[in-house]
C-alpha cells in the first residue's frame, strides 16, 4: 500500500513550540505553511554548493571536513551578506548586542 507524501504533514510539535514559549525562546522556525525557513535553508545549501563543493575534489574525507569548517567559519565572519546590510553575520550579531 503506498501512503501520502510526508509533505502533507506538520512538522512543528505542539510540545517543542511550547517548550520555546515557556522558556522565552523565539523560534527560529515559521509557522505551518510559511517557507521562509525551507527558502533560508536552500539558499545556504545553493551558496554552499556553488563556493564550495561544486567542481572540487578532496582526496580524504578529513580534507573535506576540513573545507567544511573553514568555510562555515568564512561564511559566518568574512562573507557579506547582502540581506544583513553588506556586513558578515558575525558583525550583525555583534552590532545587535550594541543595540
Amino acid at each position: 500500500m503506498l501512503q501520502r507524501p510526508v509533505e502533507s504533514a506538520q512538522y512543528t510539535s505542539f510540545d517543542y513550540t511550547q517548550t520555546l514559549d515557556d522558556h522565552g525562546v523565539q523560534a527560529s522556525i515559521g509557522t505551518v505553511g510559511d517557507a521562509y525557513d525551507n527558502a533560508t535553508a536552500e539558499s545556504f545549501v545553493d551558496s554552499f554548493k556553488t563556493e564550495l563543493i561544486r567542481d572540487r575534489v578532496w582526496r580524504t574525507r578529513t580534507q573535506l571536513e576540513l573545507a567544511i569548517v573553514e568555510y562555515v567559519a568564512w561564511f559566518n565572519t568574512e562573507r557579506l551578506h547582502t540581506s544583513l546590510g553588506g556586513v558578515p553575520p558575525a558583525e550583525f550579531e555583534e552590532q545587535h548586542a550594541r543595540r
